[in-house]
């Protein structure tokens, strides 16, 4: 199993400088997705007083010429901070910072999917939508292989290792455990965690989150699995088909609500929003990867508890429909639903706005309403 050099060295050596007190100066991290719309991108600034809300916050900028955001004769791109949290790596008083990227011109770059959610979000306040979702992810060596896996072949096939325990079933937990833990620290609306279906396979869930919050916690989520991965020496992989064959893929499960689908006979509002998404079930697709419905292809075949790419379904407790809902939710006629056909490396911001304009805003059709150029 193939490790990063860096996770060789002596991580005790490091600690002794990470005691050393910083006086009352604040790391704080600023984080970004980058130019291939999957990536995350990192460094850091200090800060000569402590922020206690995002508003506080410098703008800064890099250089998009090295992140696939624009060209080197103007490669200027601003960070603006969105989002602050707990850094579990440094520890306080240091912090994490999510941030949109805009151009030059102050325009989003073309990977900053949060602005028009946040927009459409906006609109829908007054239905409180709440999203919940379910991260699927493997556990890589760095030349690919998947973590525990024998270096020539395959483990025995899948049965036992869903929810496992025993180091023959569940591989990676450290890593797990530790990203968990400094989600928790960070402040970031982890709910829970599961070894899943393929060995090396796991899941974490984000949730409940209203609006905006659910993007904002998943993506820190994930730059926070990236980062504690990198200590270990491994990857963490969001490809939706990892290995190909008779293997589970990794999907990113959003479960979804609004304040009327949680009160009595929410149902009936349910069963309108999954007719309302039968009929734009393209649109969807196209929205679930960032490849368009090309990545999700691999995944979305009908088998290993997948719908068909091609066919709109729904039921109550299916894992093999596009739409899930919940036992509990049919018997008490309230609650939520579960799209189950977002790819593990899905824009949540995307995904979210997606539910939002069909079920809550009821558009039809493939065509998006822009809703900011209404606004101007």
């Amino acid at each position: 199993m193939a490790t990063s050099a860096s996770s060789k060295l002596s991580k005790h050596v490091k600690q002794e400088y990470m005691n050393l007190p910083q006086g009352d100066q604040v790391q704080a991290m600023y984080i970004w997705i980058d130019g291939s719309g999957e990536g995350l991108r990192c460094k850091t600034k200090t800060l000569d007083f402590k922020p206690t809300s995002v508003d506080e916050l410098p703008e800064w900028n890099f250089d998009g010429s090295s992140t696939y955001q624009s060209e080197g004769s103007n490669s200027d791109m601003f960070l603006i901070p969105v989002a602050m949290f707990r850094d579990p790596f440094r520890k306080d008083p240091n912090k994490l910072v999510l941030c949109e990227v805009l151009k030059y011109n102050r325009k989003p770059a073309e990977t900053n999917l949060r602005q028009t959610c946040n927009q459409i979000m906006r609109m829908v306040e007054a239905h409180s939508p709440w999203f919940g979702m379910e991260q699927e992810y493997t556990i890589l060596g760095t030349d690919g292989h998947p973590f525990g896996w024998p270096s020539n072949g395959f483990p025995g096939p899948q049965g036992p290792y869903y929810c496992g325990v025993g180091a023959d079933k569940a591989y990676g937990r450290d890593i797990v455990e530790a990203h968990y833990r400094a989600c928790l620290y960070a402040g970031v609306k982890i709910c829970g965690t599961n070894a899943e279906v393929m060995p090396a396979q796991w899941e974490f869930q984000i949730g409940p989150c209203e609006g905006i919050n659910m993007g904002d916690h998943l993506w820190v989520a994930r730059f926070i699995l990236h980062r504690v991965c990198e200590d270990f020496g491994v990857v963490a992989s969001f490809d939706p088909k990892p290995i190909p064959g008779n293997w589970n893929g990794a999907g990113c499960h959003t479960n979804f609500s609004t304040k009327e689908m949680r009160e009595d006979n929410g149902l009936t509002i349910i069963e309108e929003a999954i007719e309302l998404l039968g009929k734009r079930h393209r649109y969807h697709i196209r929205a679930y990867d960032p490849k368009g419905g090309l990545d999700n292809a691999r995944r979305l075949t009908g088998h290993h508890e997948t719908s068909n790419i091609d066919e709109f379904s729904a039921g109550v407790a299916n894992r093999g429909a596009s739409i899930r809902i919940p036992r509990a939710v049919g018997q008490d006629k309230k609650g939520y639903f579960e799209d189950r056909r977002p790819s593990a490396n899905c824009d949540p911001y995307v995904v979210t706005e997606a539910l939002v304009r069909t079920c809550i805003l009821k558009e039809q059709g493939e065509a998006v309403v822009d809703y900011s150029k209404q606004a101007a």
